[in-house]
């Protein structure tokens, strides 16, 4: 297993990081099967664990911690988690308010059975919070040593930009690292995330490479499309009435031909990908069973050649996100009339 530098840090994460989120009701809630995957990934030289609050409404975190303490690995695994996510029905518990981050952080901290937090990252930008405020109290909890470093997770260029200087000129500690959806059919960070991030030194985290499941291999022409509870949960990301989602078809299929003719799975071909764009420090798989993560650690020994990259860009051009939906955070102003008609 390959160990990369998270941005400046000096901190090495493996280049196949094992997301949580599969973890409790949204996939396996038995603490046997989570202990054994995470063995598993911990064997093969996986030392990055990613969670959330949210995942499972903090079941994933509770089965991580479980796990972590079964195996005695708490020492030797950079812990990640977030919080933004709204964590019930008042107001105040979600965002990226200095309230709600120190309400949550003590709350993580207990579900994962931990003293500190190797990485805090904010789930989502929240528009209506200072982002002083925001810096101001994660560079507190940094001091106070209930996390060691922190960053964001599907924030647009603009705001990494605004984070940066907003660090510089208030004294604040910055954002090491950005968590973006990146995929071979979900690539719009390519024209401004990722470059920013590599001119700022900023380390770059992504989350699903397999499109939600599009690469998986499940979805194919000649197959019955299955239903899941994403399937359910996000339809504008599945439904094949929609043009974007057979668009994402058409593409699965050329790119499951490229990865036969290359001697590769779609899956291996997928992560591969994303893996080799220079700004990228790790992968995000999430593995709902042992199974799955079988299929996915053998990625981390594939190198795309010149003329793989070459096609892939054909089928699905650079800068090119298929499904607009699956970018995963879309600016409010899109959705307000008044802001954007005189």
């Amino acid at each position: 297993m390959e160990y990369r530098v998270l941005g400046r840090t000096g901190l090495k994460v493996s280049k196949l990081c094992l997301g949580a989120m599969m973890f409790g009701s949204w996939g396996t809630s038995e603490q046997s099967e989570v202990t054994k995957i995470i063995g598993t990934a911990l064997d093969a030289g996986v030392n990055f664990v990613d969670t959330s609050d949210n995942y499972s409404g903090g079941e994933s975190e509770q089965l991580v911690g479980g796990a972590l303490a079964d195996l005695g690995a708490r020492d030797r695994v950079v812990l990640a988690t977030k919080c933004h996510m709204p964590m019930g029905d008042d107001p105040n518990s979600r965002g990226n308010s200095r309230r709600w981050i120190f309400q949550e952080v003590d709350n993580s901290l207990r579900r994962l059975g931990t003293d500190w937090i190797d990485l805090y990252q904010i789930h989502r930008p929240d528009l209506t919070t200072d982002i002083d405020e925001t810096l101001g109290a994660l560079t507190d909890l940094v001091r106070a040593g209930k996390i060691r470093y922190f960053g964001t997770s599907t924030f647009p260029a603009h705001l990494l930009v605004e984070a940066h200087w907003t660090s510089q000129f208030r004294a604040r500690e910055r954002f090491v690292c950005e968590q973006a959806p990146y995929s071979l059919l979900v690539r719009g960070i390519e024209g401004d995330v990722l470059p920013v991030c590599e001119d700022l030194g900023t380390g770059v985290i992504t989350w699903s490479p397999l499109a939600g499941g599009w690469l998986s291999g499940t979805y194919r022409k000649d197959r019955e499309l299955p239903f899941t509870i994403r399937s359910f949960v996000l339809p504008e990301r599945y439904d094949m009435r929609l043009p974007e989602n057979q668009r994402k078809l058409e593409a699965v299929e050329a790119l499951a031909g490229l990865a036969e003719r290359t001697g590769i799975s779609l899956i291996e071909l997928s992560l591969a990908f994303v893996l080799q764009h220079p700004a990228v420090t790790s992968v995000i798989i999430g593995p709902r069973t042992a199974e799955h993560l079988d299929s996915q650690l053998p990625a981390a020994g594939v190198t795309l050649d010149a003329e793989v990259l070459d096609e892939i860009d054909r089928i699905v051009p650079p800068g090119v996100t298929l499904n607009p939906h699956d970018a995963g955070w879309r600016h409010p102003a899109l959705d307000d009339q008044a802001r954007r008609r005189r």
